[in-house]
């Protein structure tokens, strides 16, 4: 018995500790893992500090400055907010159009404008403007500015003196955050003009009582919720593509990553922040 028991006990040792030497490896990934993790937001941040202290600075805005910002504006802008306000006047029309029809069959019809404008304007329009900036200007940018770099012309504006971030990714970072502002603005007071049309016609004895209607959704609470979730997504949508195009070389050494890769990890990232921002808007709306 005393043989026996002391033979298992060594064997459960052993056990034990081959047990530990396996999971010491993948212990030690999952840290690295987690370092890597906090240190590329830690780049973004970073990134964004920069950006932001340039975008104060009086000698950011010569008359290069601004001829640079001003073009990279109209780019981003012009063209996104023809297609975009088309794009949103026709999925309000045939929403609205589903919430006043589903409102009138439950004889709830007093609520219709109410969960047009809460539905639309509060919620969709911003989220749709955030993503359709994403994926026409700002993260095209990121790409054209990850060639730049491989072809060698951000070192070459280095070597002329030229700071790459305040000529190449200053311009573009603030085009992305007014074009998102732009396209918010727009779309929100079109989608309320389309659903007072579709829901009165063309007659203004309605006015006040839609008017009534839409300031009790938008109380002082709900209006600074939208703002800053408009604000959030802005900076979002505009600083991490520009922050991942700038680190792009560092990040595909620590990950061990394909410039596909590293592109796909950064639209990911996006992803995840705007996703974060409007649920903590829907929290903050409705909790």
């Amino acid at each position: 018995m005393g043989p026996d028991w002391r033979q298992s006990g060594i064997r459960c040792y052993h056990a034990v500790m081959m047990t530990q030497v396996t999971h010491l490896p993948a212990l030690q990934r999952l840290g690295h893992k987690v370092l890597v993790w906090f240190g590329s937001w830690w780049q973004i941040v970073l990134f964004g500090v920069l950006v932001l202290t340039l975008a104060l600075s009086p000698s950011t805005y010569s008359r290069a400055g601004r001829s640079a910002i001003a073009r990279e504006i109209v780019r981003a802008t012009a063209l996104n907010l023809m297609w975009f306000t088309v794009l949103s006047s026709l999925i309000s029309v045939v929403l609205i159009r589903i919430v006043v029809v589903t409102a009138l069959s439950y004889g709830l019809s007093r609520f219709a404008i109410e969960m047009v404008v809460r539905v639309l304007v509060l919620e969709l329009i911003p989220l749709t403007a955030a993503l359709f900036v994403a994926l026409r200007c700002t993260l095209p940018d990121s790409a054209e500015i990850g060639q730049m770099r491989a072809q060698g012309a951000l070192d070459a504006l280095r070597c002329q003196g030229i700071d790459p971030i305040r000529q190449e990714f200053l311009p573009r970072v603030l085009a992305g955050v007014f074009s998102v502002w732009m396209l918010g603005a727009v779309s929100c007071l079109l989608t309320l003009v389309l659903a007072y049309l579709a829901i009165y016609g063309f007659t203004p004895w309605a006015l006040e009582s839609y008017t009534r209607v839409v300031g009790q959704v938008f109380n002082p609470a709900v209006t600074l919720i939208l703002v800053l979730k408009i604000l959030f997504f802005s900076l979002a949508v505009s600083f991490i593509p520009m922050a991942s195009a700038y680190y792009d070389d560092v990040s595909a050494i620590l990950h061990h990553r394909t410039d596909l890769a590293t592109g796909l990890a950064g639209m990911v990232r996006l992803f995840a922040v705007v996703l974060v921002i409007e649920v903590a808007s829907l929290m903050g709306n409705y909790y």
